[in-house]
């Protein structure tokens, strides 16, 4: 099996235990813990904050020691964490576990994303990165059915279960990593510094206007349920139409939308035409409040899932191209620590920016979300170019170690993290 077939069947074997997480884990820590929701809110915000800044170290570790074995070694290490949560009996555990399972999981992104760029030329990894994407909604997708039954029992066991599959795909996935080429690791040129992503302002800026399009994130799994249920006649039941209406179109059409993104030019154009979309977006499901018709309610609310669907992918594909090709080779796990840590923080702030936004502002609330996608995808395309002015002719790409090319000594993944 070729290298890029094994990085997606690991990508979608942890998709499926993620999906199983994120559908059952509230309720268990709360109904079978006996958590607050507050302070599973708390512990979710410390850890992610934790996790978004652990991503850049964990990246910058994946630079120095090679991507695969990082990779392998933060794999097991979510499949460790994901296990503590079993006995987690107390706030203060929970939040120390939320943190660790966190920086490992950002951390492990980082790396497997290190990896994919030491694997794919420069050309195709925006469109094998939309492949990834599309194997995640469908693992998701999985996973949310076998989660579906933990919640459909409600027992203490069938919560348990699912903790336990949700590592187990984990290793399996580090099973499937171990049979993929290693990239080799780059060490800290003289006179550079170690973490030179720290220093690269336009690129930093870029990691913050994706982070606000990722504000998008929590609406399917909090803002719109809550919405629909408050403010709108429509049924309860149309939470899960939109939600299948979302996944399934990733998964079909996310490769066709990556394909239109052939170079930074192009990524820029396709942030502008998310930043509209998801405005619009947001315009629409704001109408959803002003009919009492059920039915006219769930149609104006299906059309915006739409909008917002197509926004979402053309999102996706602009922010791959532009996450990449931005960074310097052989800085790829530190540079993708950072902007993905936009992922983290948008997990973060999100619940609660945009439940304060939305449900107390209502209509201005969304006018105002919407703002905030039309101008993050705005001046993506002048930061683009400010980065690209800032950029030095680039180094031949990283070597990927095969056969006889592989050097006597590797230099071994830590065993450790320290955070």
């Amino acid at each position: 099996m070729e290298s890029t077939k094994r990085l997606a069947l690991a990508q979608l074997i942890s998709s499926v235990g993620d999906g199983a997480y994120y559908v059952s884990s509230a309720l268990y820590f709360t109904l079978i813990v006996g958590l607050s929701p507050a302070q599973v809110g708390l512990g979710l915000t410390v850890g992610w904050a934790v996790g978004s800044v652990a991503g850049v170290a964990l990246g910058h570790l994946a630079d120095r020691r090679g991507p695969k074995g990082t990779a392998l070694l933060l794999g097991l290490g979510t499949a460790a964490s994901v296990t503590a949560f079993l006995f987690v009996g107390s706030v203060f555990a929970f939040v120390i576990a939320a943190c660790v399972y966190a920086c490992f999981q950002c951390g492990l992104g980082a790396a497997r994303q290190a990896l994919l760029a030491g694997l794919v030329d420069p050309a195709g990894r925006t469109t094998f990165r939309a492949r990834l994407q599309a194997m995640s909604n469908a693992g998701i997708a999985i996973g949310a059915a076998l989660g579906g039954i933990a919640l459909a029992l409600g027992t203490r066991e069938a919560f348990l279960t699912v903790f336990v599959i949700d590592a187990l795909t984990f290793v399996a996935a580090v099973v499937v990593l171990r049979k993929v080429p290693s990239v080799a690791p780059v060490p800290v040129r003289t006179g550079e510094p170690s973490v030179a992503v720290l220093r690269d302002r336009p690129y930093a800026l870029l990691a913050l206007l994706n982070m606000i399009m990722l504000l998008y994130m929590p609406l399917f799994s909090l803002v719109l349920p809550l919405w629909i249920s408050t403010r709108t006649a429509a049924p309860g039941w149309l939470v899960s139409a939109m939600l299948v209406l979302n996944t399934a179109s990733v998964v079909v059409f996310q490769v066709r939308v990556a394909r239109g993104v052939t170079g930074l030019r192009s990524a820029s154009r396709y942030a502008r035409y998310a930043g509209l979309l998801l405005f619009f977006s947001c315009l629409i499901f704001s109408f959803s409040a002003m009919s009492s018709s059920a039915w006219t309610a769930a149609l104006v609310l299906l059309a915006g899932a739409a909008l917002q669907v197509v926004g979402e992918m053309a999102q996706a594909a602009g922010s791959w191209e532009i996450g990449f090709g931005l960074a310097p080779e052989g800085k790829q796990g530190q540079y993708q620590g950072l902007f993905g840590a936009g992922t983290a923080v948008a997990r973060m702030l999100g619940p609660v920016l945009l439940t304060g936004l939305i449900l107390v502002g209502g209509a201005a609330g969304w006018v105002v979300l919407g703002g905030l996608f039309l101008l993050a995808g705005a001046l993506t395309a002048p930061a683009v170019r400010w980065a690209e002015r800032t950029r030095s002719p680039r180094r031949p790409g990283i070597r990927v170690l095969r056969g006889s090319d592989r050097p006597a000594r590797v230099p071994r993944p830590l065993p450790s993290c320290t955070r």
